[in-house]
């Protein structure tokens, strides 16, 4: 029986061209077309190995901070000596530990733990899972507005970038809009872009919490009816934990709402929902305890007989998405016009989540290699280490 006898977590950095910062903090969302501009970016990859020398590897994405590896870094200890194929038990020692944080350290040491026992057993995680599509439809999910000239700066930019997706095959579009919650731009925003793209193809919208009222984000609400919004997404300042407020959004509007990215895990989920929070529940297997937890989450929902989408993108959400019934489309995250997603080229099977990239069906395969089924330059990675800890 093999045992984890260390876990190895090595930050790195990479460059992305022509993307930069127009504020000073390096959010997830708020960077720009800075054309010429070399913006390092920082991601980490987990190698957790046992006693007999099998390994399971994750590189992050967005779950990438300070913040997180510090958690990882914390959390990592409890896997020490433990049996790997013991995932349920381990989740649960992992959300005890991290009980009085925000748990955004789990998720990537449980995704490395799938990605082990399905290199173990020569099992793919989408065989682990139970397979229900072999191919995911695919929206583009936006970066948010800039102030400065170049990328989405205009309603007009978003528009032509609109129709620039649905004829590169996308089958819809998440609007991120500008940082600074203005009501009437965002509503002539989405009046645009629908009328540019037709009533046929899926507009999203997500403000991602800048509307800065209850009442600007009935108002921009309203607007999402109008226009036949697929979803509403994370309207206003509450940063998207009140379930109340959100239930009395919902009394108000047709549009189905998309919320919780930002309640963290199963029983805070299920409780959001409950309590009339959102129509629709948003996971992620980087935010929400691993691949374990998200498949929770998703099988919660599929009980109530009701739909959740996954926040963002990677293999591990690619490997989720494939074994669940009740959801819609993948988030090839974040892309605008010139703009490369920034996801760390570490990948050397022709993994890809570049818009450049996508099939002329507008859907991305999932991977059925074993484990998560994808391969890491871990050369790459080594000669861009920024920090490195072994726990052992």
């Amino acid at each position: 029986m093999s045992k984890i006898r260390s876990v190895d977590i090595t930050e790195f950095s990479f460059i992305t061209p022509d993307i930069g910062l127009e504020t000073a903090a390096a959010g997830v969302g708020n960077m720009s077309y800075i054309k010429g501009n070399q913006f390092e970016a920082k991601r980490f990859a987990i190698k957790i190995i046992t006693d007999d020398a099998q390994v399971g590897e994750y590189v992050t994405n967005w779950v990438s901070t300070s913040s997180s590896f510090g958690q990882a870094v914390m959390l990592a200890p409890t896997l020490i000596g433990r049996d790997p194929e013991h995932r349920e038990a381990l989740y649960n020692d992992l959300k005890r530990e991290a009980r009085a944080y925000d748990h955004m350290g789990h998720g990537m040491l449980d995704i490395a733990l799938w990605d082990l026992v399905g290199k173990m057993h020569n099992l793919s995680v989408k065989s682990m899972l139970g397979g229900y599509r072999d191919a995911l439809p695919t929206y583009a999910s936006t970066y948010h507005g800039q102030e400065s000239p170049g990328g989405l700066c205009t309603p007009a930019a978003y528009a032509d970038y609109a129709e620039h997706c649905r004829s590169a095959g996308f089958h819809g579009i998440k609007i991120h809009g500008w940082m600074n919650g203005n009501v009437a731009r965002e509503s002539e925003n989405l009046r645009l872009v629908r009328s540019r793209v037709g009533d046929d193809w899926r507009i999203m919208l997500d403000p991602a919490c800048t509307l800065k009222t209850w009442n600007d984000a009935l108002a921009v609400g309203r607007v999402c009816d109008e226009i036949n919004c697929f979803w509403y997404e994370d309207p206003y300042m509450d940063s998207s934990v009140s379930s109340f407020g959100h239930q009395r959004l919902r009394d108000r509007l047709a549009t189905p709402m998309l919320i919780s990215e930002h309640v963290r895990g199963l029983e805070q989920k299920a409780s959001f929902m409950l309590n009339g929070g959102c129509d629709m529940i948003h996971a992620d297997p980087e935010y929400d305890m691993g691949i374990t937890g998200v498949m929770k989450i998703a099988h919660f929902c599929e009980a109530l007989g009701l739909d959740l989408q996954l926040h963002a993108a990677g293999p591990a959400h690619r490997l989720c998405m494939s074994a669940m019934r009740n959801t819609h489309m993948y988030e090839m995250a974040l892309v605008g016009p010139d703009m490369p997603n920034i996801i760390a080229p570490v990948y050397t099977c022709g993994y890809s989540d570049q818009p450049a990239d996508l099939p002329a069906n507008g859907c991305v395969d999932v991977p059925d290699g074993p484990g998560l089924g994808v391969q890491y330059d871990w050369d790459f990675i080594e000669a861009n280490q920024v920090q490195h800890v072994l726990i052992n």
